[in-house]
């Protein structure tokens, strides 16, 4: 349907530009009372359709991910008044299963603290994850700091919630499926970033080795820069800029990629430019623009400069690779509307001028 409303600014994720199976691209907003969705009209660009508006009243937090099948997961922290007047916090969660089609209806996860209930309004935000086969897990930072998880399992019926049982971790926990199908999950702490990882796909997600590096909440992204392997950047929790680190240790170093990051993860994506592959990272500046940057993959020593582009957004910009293979960065203009910019068919990473859809 037309959206009667505007956007109130990007999900909790730097991964809401996605691509379909039809090859076409799809943005998704938060908004007042629901979900804002734009996408093209056919694979490439110019055109785009939208914003169509989806109710989803009471949701503070959005997050979503996508599967190898192209399904689009969406899950929510929803806050709502309960009879008490006191307020009632549960994960909702829904799925698109094609480009331009409309998300089945959202069906509540509920609560870790189903027993002490005075701790289920301090829920954190959550973050999802699909794994090669399909399964849904959905993480969220409980009230005393800890990581639950809870998962889809056979025939769509959800499992329990699953306690990882540490403290003091802070909102933006990262999951990802590698090319292996194994998932790992990432959670930010005081000084340092948890780290749990499945052997291979569909077992169990084992504490692994902590990664030395201590995000600002919110601010993490993993992307697998070599065949089953991750590279996690995110924002330093002291303002030295963006960092850089494989999950499994290789060559154990924490790589300073400087930037002046602001609030929001950070975006990242690879793809070949002028013949080399390379990585290409996007934050919101504290200065409110987006910044682009790109390097040589897993070669952060080679050097980068970041480049500020657009106007001012809300939230942090998101990229993606259009139908073409060309970069697409996207944001939440502050007027709510969406801006975007097209990587320009000449070599380098040269962008076209910004577009208001």
């Amino acid at each position: 349907m037309p959206s009667t409303s505007t956007s109130t600014g990007a999900p909790e994720t730097a991964r809401w530009l996605l691509r379909g199976r039809d090859g076409r691209l799809t943005a998704y907003a938060r908004a007042d009372a629901g979900l804002l969705r734009w996408t093209e009209a056919r694979p490439g660009g110019p055109h785009w359709e939208g914003p169509d508006f989806f109710e989803a009243p009471g949701l503070t937090h959005l997050t979503l991910a996508q599967g190898a099948d192209g399904y689009v997961h969406f899950v929510g922290r929803r806050e709502r008044p309960g009879d008490d007047g006191k307020a009632v916090v549960d994960l909702v969660h829904t799925v698109q299963y094609q480009s331009g089609r409309p998300p089945m209806d959202w069906r509540s996860l509920g609560n870790p603290h189903t027993k002490l209930v005075e701790r289920a309004p301090h829920l954190g935000a959550p973050a999802v994850a699909v794994d090669a086969a399909g399964t849904v897990h959905v993480f969220v930072r409980d009230a005393v700091g800890s990581v639950r998880m809870r998962r889809e399992g056979k025939g769509g019926k959800w499992e329990g919630w699953k306690d990882f049982k540490v403290r003091d971790t802070l909102d933006g926990i990262a999951a990802l499926a590698t090319s292996a199908g194994r998932l790992e999950v990432l959670a930010p702490a005081g000084k340092a970033t948890l780290r749990w990882a499945q052997e291979e796909q569909g077992g169990e997600l084992l504490r692994a080795d902590d990664i030395p590096l201590a995000p600002a909440p919110g601010s993490g992204t993993a992307l697998e820069t070599a065949p089953d392997r991750l590279t996690y950047y995110a924002a330093d929790a002291h303002g030295d800029g963006v960092l850089a680190r494989r999950t499994d240790g290789d060559g154990a170093v924490v790589v300073p990629l400087g930037g002046t990051p602001g609030p929001g993860p950070t975006a990242a994506v690879r793809t070949p430019i002028d013949g080399h592959d390379c990585t290409v990272l996007a934050h919101r500046t504290a200065a409110g623009r987006p910044a682009l940057a790109a390097f040589p993959t897993e070669d952060e020593g080679a050097g980068l400069w970041w480049a500020e582009t657009g106007e001012p957004c809300l939230g942090a910009p998101a990229l993606a690779l259009d139908a073409h293979g060309r970069v697409v960065i996207a944001a939440i203009g502050l007027d709510g509307t969406l801006r975007l910019a097209r990587q320009k068919a000449e070599p380098g990473l040269a962008l076209e001028p910004w577009t208001r859809i």
